[in-house]
């Protein structure tokens, strides 16, 4: 009687680089001692734990290795995990996964070990709060809004100051040049915002989701402008109506703690919008700008900044940015905001990409997260700065890469004589 062979079990490197198209790109080591990928390589891939094994096992793909690595069981060797973005860079041009066959499917199951598949909680950063649970049917509705937004905003003021620098502007900045530093590049932002929307002493200005009150407290103090900001963040109101004290600006600015559909005054000369869009919900966009061409004056504009996708198919967020990040955040192409503008009677006057700049503006907030590690880490925990690291170096790519973008649309309200209040070529 003959004995079934058995084939000998694989090391954790061996089953691992079973399943890479191409071999292991980066040097990578696991905790049972076994490696591969080129010992030369600069960049290297640490999985220090069985849960993490267990965490790649059930989660394939971007949110596994996501957990593993804010949880610690994975480390990205090489790089500071205040920016990882070499690491970002060549994995995504690199790491390549192949189908097994169904013998070496078998094969590295049973190496691994089927234990392995009995999902270990999620990283405390990511577990689903009660609000997500609750509300599951209510997305968009004014109490998850203003849940999700505290999830990412109310994380703490300093960790943002920290991260964003003086400034406190968490959106796309805009480099006049290339050697432009980030203050210098925010304050140009807000600045040109300021020019297209064409804003004169004594004019009212709404900002929906203020952030801080950056563009607010810009427009009172060099435009002279009595403006109104609003975010559903009860951190980031605090914060700036500090600012707008400290400044003595609080003869003109105002930052409320409301949702920006409570707001009932109407008339303003002027409407910005900062890096909301992405937090209303496509299916919303009609009832958003409605609303907001209502706020307006006749001849009175619009500028909507917002990220954007490069193309205006439907699409997922990532289970990444969804879970940690942006609970609820979507995005399309310019071409649906475009068309949800006018569909809601506005003029669309004018469109600008800045995709390149939102790609400066995260190397320039990674940069102030490596600065301010430690701080950080004591602010939030060692998770958090984990998680924040991530994705801004891994928004960085998608920038650069074309994957997302970052547009301008500025529209008008245009009379019913068809008066639009623009000169017959741009001013700003």
């Amino acid at each position: 009687m003959t004995t079934p062979r058995t084939t000998p079990k694989m090391t954790i490197a061996e089953a691992v680089e079973t399943l890479m198209a191409a071999g292991m790109p980066v040097r990578f080591r696991a905790y049972d001692g076994s490696t591969a990928g080129p010992a030369e390589s600069e960049i290297g891939l640490h999985l220090r734990t069985e849960r993490g094994l267990s965490y790649l096992m059930t989660a394939p793909g971007d949110l596994g290795m996501a957990r593993a690595y804010v949880s610690g069981d994975l480390d990205i060797e090489g790089v500071h995990p205040g920016d990882p973005y070499p690491a970002l860079l060549m994995l995504q041009d690199n790491l390549r996964f192949r189908r097994p066959s169904a013998s070496e499917a078998v094969s590295v199951l049973r190496s691994l070990g089927a234990s392995h598949l009995r999902p270990p909680p999620p990283p405390a950063e990511e577990r689903i709060p009660r609000w997500r649970r609750t509300l599951e049917g209510l997305r968009h509705s004014m109490g998850r809004d203003a849940h999700a937004i505290s999830h990412h905003y109310d994380v703490s003021n300093r960790f943002y100051e920290l991260v964003l620098g003086p400034s406190m502007t968490y959106t796309c900045a805009v480099y006049p040049d290339a050697d432009a530093t980030l203050e210098e590049a925010q304050r140009e932002k807000y600045d040109l915002v300021c020019r297209k929307l064409d804003l004169k002493p004594g004019q009212r200005l709404l900002d929906v989701g203020c952030g801080w009150g950056g563009m607010v407290r810009h427009a009172a103090k060099e435009y002279g402008v009595r403006a109104i900001g609003v975010t559903l963040s009860l951190q980031q109101a605090s914060w700036a109506k500090e600012a707008i004290d400290r400044e003595g600006l609080g003869d003109l600015a105002e930052v409320r703690h409301s949702d920006y559909r409570d707001v009932v005054e109407s008339d303003f000369d002027a409407v910005s919008s900062i890096g909301l869009t992405e937090h209303i919900g496509v299916r919303h966009y009609p009832a958003y700008f409605s609303f907001l061409r209502e706020r307006l004056r006749p001849q009175g504009r619009l500028l909507n900044h917002c990220i954007t996708r490069s193309h205006n198919r439907k699409q997922e967020t990532g289970e990444f940015i969804d879970r940690y990040v942006f609970p609820d955040g979507e995005l399309t192409g310019s071409g649906r905001i475009i068309t949800a503008a006018q569909d809601a009677g506005l003029e669309v006057m004018h469109e600008e990409n800045f995709r390149r700049h939102y790609a400066k503006t995260l190397a320039g907030w990674c940069q102030n997260l490596v600065d301010h590690w430690d701080e950080c880490v004591e602010e939030v925990g060692e998770g958090t700065a984990r998680v924040w690291g991530l994705y801004m170096a891994g928004s960085r790519v998608g920038f650069e890469r074309n994957q997302i973008q970052l547009h301008h649309v500025l529209a008008t309200k245009t009379d019913e004589l068809g008066e639009d209040g623009f000169p017959l070529r741009p001013s700003w």
